[in-house]
């Protein structure tokens, strides 16, 4: 069709294409200063769709949301000094404001770990208070040297949870049930995106923490994406900032606490993990219009059926818009092709004298002639099928290109085009270190049965390693 000539194929320059997917579609464009982001309309929209479904199951997990301040005091930073070690490469600092130089810099928050601590201090007085379970929406500032639009900026949007408990064991099973429950969830039913749980090694770990998990995606380049991370951060912070509680006996006990988060990275990898030559292909439960009903002429009895048809689809809970002409009708359609919309629903003077319409399945290519009466049903139950039909289709990319290999050179091999995984005996860190030298690196740990192990001593454990974005 004529969208094949208006992106760049997938093979001959994955990351090009990835571009003018981003820009055709009207997702976003670089802001005007090195690093930022302007989302677009579009753009938004699949996000306020992201965030609805993230939110709903965050909350459903007990977290409740709040709001901490964009700039934190360098000081809260200095007092955990792993955690302001990790982040000092990426720190934005402001250092003059009001017309004179501050008395204390201040940083333009990276992560809220350091002034939620400080309050989860002040909040925290027993073991009725806990645990306490937060959550904020907010952007964050990561400086970033080779930004692309919706993986790396320097400023994002995105949510970060934090929570305090009384036992270790409390944090963990929180942290793990929140990747579990809603991150993970959330990939699979509304996204459509398999991805391998499990926890990262050491040398990859959240600045901090004592235990990081991950959910890692296959993108259609065979690369990995890091999707959404939980953290258990033990008693460091708490340590940090003083954040006890007193006991049923009495006595002063510090918390555990966790952090986990997902970002509008989550919108790069949705292009990257079900795009193809002709855009995007949005997944029905996360698109924000999921039939567009287009106006093969702009003709009075043609656009009245357009609104009817519109209206029955509006009524049975479907998202839909009219496109009742502008410009060619081939241009439409390659326009509503980029932007990934689930259903095309044709409407022309000749199908409507037979009581008829033509209707495109995104996902596949599909076109079926379906009489007007029953389009309703058909148009619920072609969503649902597109939905379960792009996770089943993602899943057997996915493992179609993820290599069981025995040693750090096949896994070196298999990563030039997809996933390997091998023993993570036969890795450690001196193979991690052979394989950030081809830009490879260990994605996740998992124990041999695809489950999340505890911690990265366990024995018997397996690595997924890939190249990444």
């Amino acid at each position: 069709m004529a969208s094949q000539t208006v992106l760049t194929p997938q093979a001959d320059d994955f990351p090009r294409w990835y571009q003018d997917v981003v820009a055709k579609a009207e997702m976003a464009d670089n802001g005007p200063v090195r690093g930022t982001m302007v989302i677009r309309p579009y753009g938004y929209a699949i996000w306020e769709r992201i965030q609805s479904a993230v939110d709903a199951r965050i909350k459903q997990a007990g977290a409740q949301n709040a709001y901490f301040p964009l700039f934190i005091p360098q000081s809260y930073f200095e007092r955990e000094a792993k955690h302001v070690e990790g982040f000092s490469p990426e720190l934005a600092v402001v250092t003059y404001a009001g017309g004179e130089e501050l008395a204390e810099p201040v940083v333009v928050r990276p992560t809220s770990e350091t002034v939620i601590g400080e309050f989860m201090a002040k909040w925290i007085q027993s073991y009725r208070d806990l645990p306490l379970l937060l959550n904020q929406w907010a952007n964050v500032v990561r400086w970033e040297l080779r930004p692309r639009l919706f993986l790396r900026s320097s400023e994002f949007l995105w949510q970060e949870g934090h929570t305090a408990h009384a036992s270790f064991e409390d944090a963990a099973a929180y942290a793990r049930m929140i990747h579990a429950e809603v991150y993970d969830d959330f990939l699979e039913k509304v996204m459509a995106i398999p991805s391998y749980l499990g926890i990262k090694p050491a040398s990859e770990r959240f600045a901090g923490a004592i235990n990081s998990m991950t959910a890692e995606g296959m993108m259609r380049d065979g690369k990995a994406l890091q999707l959404a991370t939980s953290h258990e951060l033990g008693q460091n912070f708490a340590k940090a900032f003083d954040i006890y509680f007193q006991n049923e006996e009495g006595q002063a006990e510090l918390c555990y606490t966790t952090s986990w988060g997902s970002s509008t990275r989550y919108v790069g990898g949705l292009i990257m993990a079900h795009g193809d030559d002709n855009g995007l292909v949005l997944p029905p439960q996360l698109a924000p219009t999921q039939a567009v009903v287009v106006a093969v002429r702009d003709e009075a009895d043609v656009n009245d059926a357009c609104a009817r048809v519109a209206r029955d689809l509006t009524a049975a809970g479907v998202r839909v818009v009219v496109d009742r002409g502008r410009g060619s009708f081939g241009r439409r359609i390659t326009d509503w092709e980029i932007k990934g919309v689930p259903l095309r629903i044709e409407v022309g003077p000749r199908d409507l004298a037979q009581g008829v319409v033509s209707v495109v399945r995104r996902d596949n290519g599909e076109k079926l002639t379906l009489p007007l009466d029953s389009l309703r049903q058909h148009a619920i139950e072609m969503l649902d099928a597109m939905q379960s039909n792009m996770l089943e289709a993602a899943l057997k990319f996915r493992d179609g290109a993820t290599y069981d290999v025995k040693t750090v050179g096949e896994a070196i091999e298999a990563a030039q085009e997809g996933f390997a995984r091998l023993s993570w005996d036969s890795v450690g860190p001196h193979g991690e270190a052979v394989l950030k030298t081809d830009a490879i690196t260990v994605r996740c740990l998992q124990r041999a049965d695809g489950s999340m192990p505890d911690s990265d001593t366990e024995k018997n454990l397996v690595c997924i390693v890939a190249k990444s974005y």
